[in-house]
């Protein structure tokens, strides 16, 4: 009998398959748009007709948006790719209650197979059998019936036509409460699934045609810059680029746990006030080094454009990128570049490749520049989500009970903190390593460390994870990252007390470009010595 119902192959016709599917979409892959329309509108006798009007909107945007792209040829693969990626979407939204948008989107498309494997979880595959793969064999099987081309285009142009004019006389008996809602929570819209991943594909497909429209010559930036020739101390400066820290989870930032025991044994200063460029790596990474601040700052631009990177390198610094995440984003595409993800060059992996593996072979690197500057760039997997505990090995599990999983609502907040902040406990041995790396060298070089958080991240605070909201949306903990820095002792007149006057004071990523610059003495028309927090 079972068998039997298998191979049953139900009739229905197009129109009405394309308004059940958006149905379908509204009842069960929505629960985060709901969340944030009732969030500002509770259910109430005041509210109760307007999120109906709201509901059936979104609805009618999904109708539209099918009619416009499923017909006989393409309606099954149409239908059911979006069932698949509409349950991803769900399950991500709902879960860890991030947003897909156009950079999500990007981001997903450059994390790599390690980071991608971490986001797996027994919750996804429910989402992704009830959501995507059921309803995507009931269209699979399904006979679906069309009418003549005409009348079909005409049948679905009438359809369309009376849910806008609905929609819209209804908005308009609304129109008090409408005005405010389409005014002040624009932001709503990223919430509707599948319409704003689907506006995301969208928009990068757009630009990978225009990239394959012609490379866009790469613009050179501060031609003039050369180092002086009365610099005669070389410099050897690392920057640590740290992944997902929260400012607020530094003990040198008044945190009540003991995470950073090792620096805070070190003459170093914490810049308590800055603010990122993004929420995202694959933004706040470029714009860290772009000349444009955050207000002017465009990713794709950005990969066109040379950065501080490119410019130390032509006034002869040697400069190194060192990547145990994902990549650099574009940033150290013309400079020399070393994976270590791997254990081909990393010696130091156990679950995964461990950041402190960045530092084996460095100090052998210096020694081979027998001339010149020197910037070590390290990117560190910190403390990258959502399985933290997988950042630290086992002996940096201190504080207890951790979080054991990547399913982070299955998590107290104690559970869920501990793990993040033994993640930072491990940055904390990292950067220490780093510190006493370059202490080896301060008799043959102005030595400098310069730690910066990429972003931040929510660790369940309003019901938000992980990160990746746009920034007019995105909360303190996603934007407030962490910024460390020591010196050498004749590192240009800069002193332990001259950095802790400054440590309080407003900083952004917007800070680097011009900061780098001062650090290793080049001289530009591009510098701007206000943008420079150690000589502000």
């Amino acid at each position: 009998m079972f068998l039997k119902k298998l191979t049953i192959r139900p009739h229905i016709s197009s129109t009405k398959l394309i308004v059940l599917t958006a149905l379908f979409w509204m009842a069960f892959a929505n629960f985060s748009l709901f969340g944030a329309l009732l969030k500002d509108y509770p259910l109430n006798g005041d509210n109760a007709l307007f999120l109906a009007i709201i509901t059936f909107g979104f609805t009618s945007v999904i109708i539209l948006i099918l009619s416009l792209f499923c017909f006989k040829g393409t309606i099954k693969p149409v239908l059911i790719s979006l069932l698949i990626g509409t349950a991803m979407a769900a399950y991500f939204m709902d879960t860890y209650n991030v947003l897909i948008d156009d950079m999500m989107i990007s981001t997903t498309l450059e994390t790599d197979t390690k980071e991608a494997l971490d986001l797996i979880s027994p919750s996804m595959f429910v989402y992704l059998l009830l959501l995507g793969v059921f309803p995507a064999l009931f269209v699979l099987r399904a006979e679906i019936t069309f009418r003549p081309f005409l009348r079909e285009v005409t049948t679905r142009v009438l359809l369309n036509g009376a849910l806008v004019s609905v929609f819209l006389v209804l908005i308009f008996m609304q129109s008090a409460i409408a005005a405010s809602f389409f005014r002040e929570h624009k932001s709503i819209r990223y919430y509707a699934n599948p319409t704003s991943y689907i506006y995301g594909i969208g928009k990068q497909g757009r630009n990978a045609w225009r990239k394959l429209q012609g490379e866009t010559p790469l613009v050179r930036i501060a031609e003039d810059a050369y180092i002086p020739e009365t610099d005669r101390q070389r410099e050897l400066v690392i920057l640590v680029v740290g992944e997902t820290a929260r400012a607020d989870r530094f003990s040198l930032n008044g945190y009540q746990k003991p995470t950073n025991p090792l620096l805070e044994k070190q003459n170093v200063v914490s810049f308590s006030n800055v603010q990122s460029c993004a929420t995202l790596t694959a933004i706040s990474v470029p714009c860290m080094f772009s000349r444009n601040g955050v207000d002017d700052f465009d990713v794709k631009k950005a990969r066109n454009e040379e950065n501080i990177l490119d410019i130390l390198a032509r006034v002869n610094a040697k400069v190194l990128w060192r990547d145990n995440n994902s990549s650099s984003k574009g940033v150290a595409d013309r400079v020399l570049y070393e994976d270590y993800r791997d254990p081909t060059n990393n010696p130091i992996c156990d679950i995964e490749c461990r950041d402190v593996g960045m530092l084996v072979g460095l100090q052998e690197f210096i020694d081979g520049q027998p001339n010149g500057d020197i910037i070590i760039v390290l990117h560190q997997m910190g403390n990258h989500g959502p399985a933290y505990y997988k950042r630290y090995p086992k002996e940096f599990e201190v504080f207890t009970p951790a979080c054991q999983t990547n399913e982070l609502g299955n998590c107290s907040s104690i559970e869920l903190d501990n793990a993040y902040d033994n993640a930072i406990l491990y940055t904390d041995y990292f950067l220490n390593n780093v510190i006493e790396l370059l202490k080896n060298n301060t008799d043959e070089f102005e030595t400098l460390m310069l730690y910066v958080g990429d972003h931040g991240e929510s660790l369940g605070e309003g019901g938000l994870y992980l990160h990746g909201m746009p920034n007019f949306l995105a909360p303190r903990a996603q934007r407030h990252v962490p910024m460390i820095v020591w010196a050498g002792t004749e590192f240009d007149g800069i002193t332990v007390d001259s950095l802790r006057a400054k440590k309080d004071m407003a900083l952004t990523h917007d800070y680097l470009f011009h900061t780098l610059l001062g650090l290793m003495e080049v001289q530009t028309a591009a510098y701007d010595q206000e943008f420079d927090f150690l000589k502000k």
